[in-house]
């Protein structure tokens, strides 16, 4: 009996991942891209919630997909990353370093983290909390804990051949953040 329910299990892990190798390979999948940013609370948390699962469940299937789809999927993910609704915004960063940590994902996360128009939308969005001037309190707390670790990561950023715009945002969020230890102290 015991052979039999773990048979069972097996058959129902591979259908779900044959699953979800089907939901990622279809026209469908762009469209949790557009979903999530619907203006209905409830689709969009539901389509997040969905396309979590999706992307995490399933570690192995997501990275053979993840490498042979990068550059289709990460344009689609840029949008939720720079999107103008701040909960969209948020969410899909957390989001992002949670699954491009995940073991499978090393490779995609070691591509994703050499290319500089990804690092632009990192330090765009670090912009945005810091320069706010209505940061919530746990946002001025979070950078206030946070300041030595980015301090010395964005001080120790290379100088940006050509990206001039990119070096600016960089010294503004490093004068924002050393303004925010000085108001603090």
């Amino acid at each position: 009996m015991l052979n039999e329910a773990d048979g069972m299990l097996d058959v129902v892990q591979y259908s779900v991942q044959v699953w979800t190798l089907y939901i990622l390979d279809s026209s469908s999948f762009e469209l949790f891209f557009e979903y999530v940013e619907l203006p209905n609370f409830d689709i969009a948390s539901d389509a997040l919630n969905t396309f979590k699962d999706l992307l995490t469940k399933h570690e192995t299937v997501v990275a053979e997909f993840l490498s042979s789809h990068y550059e289709q999927f990460f344009e689609l993910y840029t949008r939720l990353l720079t999107s103008p609704n701040y909960v969209t915004r948020r969410q899909s960063v957390k989001f992002l370093s949670e699954f491009l940590l995940e073991a499978p994902n090393a490779r995609i996360m070691k591509r994703y983290i050499t290319e500089v128009r990804f690092l632009n939308i990192m330090i765009t969005l670090l912009k945005v909390f810091v320069a706010n001037p209505n940061k919530p309190r746990s946002i001025i707390e979070a950078l206030i804990e946070n300041r030595r670790e980015l301090l010395k990561l964005l001080q120790n950023l290379p100088t940006s051949k050509g990206e001039d715009e990119l070096d600016e945002e960089r010294n503004l969020i490093i004068q924002g953040i050393q303004k925010l230890a000085c108001s603090s102290a």
